[in-house]
């Protein structure tokens, strides 16, 4: 009999709403979501999802939600609300009520600690933030050096001239309710109406607004004694699948243990774009998100994980290949694709997080695994928008595979991975990006579907033949869609169909 699982996700996006049903959606799991949710900066009515919370949790095995979805209506709409903190905490009584229905839930939650980018863009930030953003960032980054130790008075006071003060105290106080909203879902957790909580740092550094926030969670987490139950570290748009494979982990009553192979060792101790943990440290964080276990055997190991990460200074993918030596050098992809082929002849489980680069993959490696026909031997890949979202996405498909091995499922959502991360977001979105008809921009191509969607498709066809002619037969792209009407991430539909 199938397993329910009802999941809230984090947003309508397609890596949210569309990710885990692909990837565990199956005979022995049968995953509910809301029909309806917001659209980016609009959010989700709060009473439907109160009502679908209620009436799909009755007889559920497991709720895998998103409290950013459930108090603000997404993962947007929580920069820029302006709701107070009583009416927050009184939509947290939705989950107390559905523990007590169904006590034999099992709850896991996962919510952001706000982020606060280092640049100037209010495509999702408050209106303020087109011109102030870079102000801002740098004014928290500047008063967390500052309280470390690191003299910053002086840039203290002329950022907080140079933003006026109406801007400054609505993002500030924003920030200390979602961080009071953090701490709310803690003592959530402690009274035993959660189960297992992950607080992601979505876009983040190692100073600054976010960092300061994570360090007042952090000392509520350990006052509660709480620290192998709530985890933090860099990611967002991958924690679902995270949970998914947490979930089906508790459904098989297994541990996997898993082997994380470097492409280079020195890697390990890099800092990637948009995080503020060292590498290895967020690899294990993924692992022990995802109900795994390390191990530093290979030859024990249920899971390979190899990680493509180069020595340091890693760069955007736009702008590949590297002359760097932390890239071409430091790096030995040979022995590293000797590695993977030669687990895969021992019947190990294979998935490759390739992060050598944020903002997409490594064209050098996917030309590699074409070369040598690994691309549809491994089971999981992934290469997209941070290293943490490449490494839980890569762990996630390898737990899948683990218990259910090659399907038609798995083979359809890695295709999508490669025409996605390489294809669409190492190579076609810089191309496209160029070449927008008169009217649009990056942030506004107008319409999901419809001229730029069929641009992409095209040259998602040509990187097809080119970089994955290995499999090229067995992929099929069903359709394209600009989710949120922008260049930054696509819908893809993909099948896999075996050649005859």
């Amino acid at each position: 009999m199938s397993k329910k699982i009802v999941l809230l996700p984090m947003d309508e996006r397609p890596c949210n709403y569309h990710f885990p049903k692909q990837l565990f959606a199956d005979e022995e799991i049968h995953i509910v979501e809301p029909q309806q949710l917001g659209y980016k900066k609009q959010g989700a009515d709060y009473n439907k999802i109160q009502s679908f919370l209620n009436d799909e949790c009755m007889d559920a095995y497991g709720l895998i939600i998103s409290m950013d979805m459930l108090l603000y209506g997404g993962l947007v709409p929580s920069r820029i609300h302006h709701q107070n903190e009583e009416t927050l905490v009184n939509k947290l009584q939705v989950v107390k009520q559905l523990k007590q229905k169904n006590p034999s839930l099992k709850i896991y939650a996962f919510q952001c600690i706000m982020r606060c980018p280092n640049y100037s863009s209010a495509d999702e930030e408050p209106d303020y933030y087109e011109q102030y953003g870079q102000q801002i960032h740098d004014l928290g980054e500047a008063v967390n050096m500052h309280q470390s130790g690191i003299f910053q008075g002086t840039k203290i006071s002329e950022l907080t001239k140079a933003i006026p003060t109406e801007y400054l105290e609505d993002f500030v106080s924003r920030r200390e309710i979602n961080r009071q909203m953090n701490i709310q879902v803690i003592d959530l957790l402690n009274e035993g109406y959660i189960d297992g909580l992950v607080i992601p740092q979505d876009d983040s550094k190692e100073y600054g607004y976010a960092a300061m926030d994570r360090q007042v969670i952090r000392e509520r987490i350990q006052e509660l004694g709480l620290i192998d139950k709530v985890l933090i570290y860099p990611g967002a748009d991958e924690v679902e699948l995270t949970l998914f494979a947490r979930m089906l982990n508790e459904i098989k009553q297994q541990c996997p243990k898993v082997y994380v192979k470097y492409a280079c060792e020195q890697s390990k101790k890099i800092i990637p774009l948009y995080e503020g943990f060292p590498l290895d440290s967020t690899v294990s964080y993924h692992i022990l998100s995802a109900g795994c276990q390390e191990t530093f055997s290979f030859e024990q190991a249920d899971i390979i994980l190899a990680i493509s990460a180069p020595s340091s200074g890693m760069e955007e993918a736009e702008y590949q290949p590297s002359t760097n030596t932390s890239y071409t050098i430091d790096r030995n992809l040979a022995e590293f694709i000797r590695f993977i082929k030669m687990r895969l002849t021992e019947n190990k489980v294979v998935t490759i997080a390739d992060n050598a680069y944020a903002n997409g993959a490594d064209l050098s490696l996917i030309q590699l695994l074409n070369n040598n026909y690994l691309l549809q031997q491994v089971a999981g890949y992934a290469g997209w928008n941070t290293s943490a979202n490449t490494i839980g996405t890569a762990i996630a498909q390898a737990v899948h595979y683990f218990y259910y091995g090659k399907s038609q499922g798995q083979l359809s959502f890695l295709a999508e991975r490669y025409l996605e991360d390489a294809g669409y977001c190492a190579k076609v979105r810089t191309d496209v990006k160029k070449h927008l008809p008169e009217g649009m921009n990056y942030f506004d191509v107008k319409e999901e579907k419809g001229i730029v969607s069929e641009i992409v498709k095209d040259n998602l066809q040509q990187f097809q033949q080119q970089y994955l002619s290995s499999i090229s037969n067995e992929i099929h792209i069903i359709d394209v869609k600009m989710p949120w009407k922008r260049m930054f991430e696509v819908d893809l539909s993909v099948q896999w169909q075996e050649k005859r």
